[in-house]
């Protein structure tokens, strides 16, 4: 069964205000992403296993332990690209895969309009997508990534609205979600509030 993760820590909270603020200009909006990134990707791999190694010291040989297995990032686009930097500076060999999706301002459906996968999967898949709103886009890519073959899969957002976390865990209740936060509700045109907006908008500048 997967999880359901809110982090709960100081510095989360301390970010999170600056993102949410309006008034905050598009540069700090994402150092901001960047930093919540780190801190939501320090919460996700602390399950990774370790293949056991050992290494010399200056003094002599220690017993340690490193992460041998693929590990595969899939940023949403476009909005996922702001997480994508964070990750990779903790995973620095970590493989980048990308999924396109736009939502049809209609239906409020989404549409996949691009998709970059290997041969092969990683065994261990995080989606990175800064909100979770309706849930359709996270479910979406989940499926297309167990297709791919992924065996391990976690959904790591900025904030979430109920309302994804319960289709997302109706649809794939193996997958683990990673949010900084977890907000009231859905208004009428799908934005989570009170949220911050469109993400995608705030990073790129495109307001």
């Amino acid at each position: 069964m997967g999880r359901v993760v809110e982090l709960k820590h100081p510095l989360v909270q301390h970010h999170l205000a600056t993102l949410r603020d309006k008034a905050t200009a598009p540069d700090l909006f994402r150092h901001q992403t960047r930093r919540l990134s780190l801190l939501l990707g320090c919460e996700a791999t602390t399950s990774l296993p370790l293949t056991p190694c050992k290494v010399e010291t200056p003094l002599e040989s220690v017993e340690c332990g490193q992460v041998t297995e693929r590990i595969g990032l899939v940023p949403i686009l476009r909005a996922g690209l702001g997480m994508c930097d964070a990750l990779l500076e903790l995973i620095p060999e970590a493989e980048v895969w990308h999924l396109g999706f736009y939502r049809d301002e209609h239906s409020l459906q989404p549409v996949e309009y691009y998709q970059k996968f290997s041969t092969s999967p990683p065994s261990m898949v995080f989606i990175l997508d800064p909100m979770l709103a309706t849930g359709g886009s996270a479910a979406e890519s989940i499926s297309i990534v167990k297709k791919w073959g992924a065996n391990q899969i976690a959904l790591l957002s900025l904030i979430s609205a109920p309302e994804g976390i319960e289709k997302l865990t109706a649809i794939h209740p193996d997958v683990d979600i990673f949010t900084c936060a977890i907000d009231s509700h859905l208004n009428e045109r799908a934005y989570i509030v009170p949220g911050l907006g469109d993400a995608g908008d705030r990073i790129f500048n495109t307001l």
